[in-house]
């Protein structure tokens, strides 16, 4: 992955209308609001019934809280539209994601998607492939608020700032991490490249530029994840 300055996701990416885009990439026309002064502390057992079973809306609530935190305008549709997931681990904190897609076009081949990650969380290791839809997905990331600590193929990084939780340690094959802060992107260094990524200390919320999304091509190592 190369930096410059300035990882699936299921029908999302053809939920979210005209409104979401503009308030995505902007916030034109959305009431501001004062961000709190400290990001909640969030606890595994808060998201999980007491039969363990993943309770989306306290999900949700999460990202909202790390939305209005870093100030990224919060809109109904984005409530009503946003995708999370805890890939069936059961481990939340540690292993998930947020995103909300506003663009798929399989004819222009491009696709626009925010993606969230609460603190110190994983989006697990992943590629995408050629399908009979389209070709290997290609992407990039932005990241507007937080750090994302993201991972590719390269030599790996010593001492990593991503702490990779022990349930994935056997599913994760790449390890060269590049550090974005906010104003600052990477790219996959090639098709079917495998990637993922890692929420810095107050999250990271960035945004993804690719080519069109066919979720029959996209291939996790970890093949034991449960999608909703």
């Amino acid at each position: 992955m190369g930096q410059n300055s300035g990882m699936s996701r299921r029908a999302l990416l053809q939920t979210a209308g005209a409104a979401t885009v503009g308030m995505a990439m902007g916030g034109c026309g959305a009431e501001a609001k004062k961000a709190p002064k400290a990001l909640p502390k969030f606890k595994n057992a808060d998201f999980y019934d007491k039969d363990g079973k993943f309770i989306l809306e306290k999900g949700k609530e999460a990202y909202i809280a790390l939305m209005e935190y870093h100030g990224y305008p919060v809109t109904d549709n984005i409530r009503k539209g946003l995708w999370v997931s805890d890939y069936g681990k059961g481990q939340f904190t540690k292993l998930g994601l947020a995103a909300i897609g506003y663009l798929n076009e399989h004819e222009g081949c491009y696709l626009g998607q925010d993606l969230f990650l609460l603190p110190n969380q994983m989006l697990p290791e992943h590629h995408h492939m050629k399908t009979d839809a389209a070709p290997a997905k290609l992407e990039g990331w932005y990241v507007r608020h937080g750090i994302s600590y993201t991972y590719g193929e390269g030599e790996e990084t010593k001492d990593m700032k991503a702490v990779i939780p022990d349930l994935e340690k056997k599913y994760v094959s790449v390890k060269h991490e590049t550090i974005l802060k906010p104003g600052e992107s990477t790219v996959l260094n090639r098709k079917e490249a495998r990637h993922w990524q890692f929420g810095g200390p107050e999250g990271a919320i960035l945004t993804e530029c690719g080519s069109f999304h066919d979720n029959k091509g996209v291939v996790h190592s970890d093949t034991t994840l449960v999608f909703p």
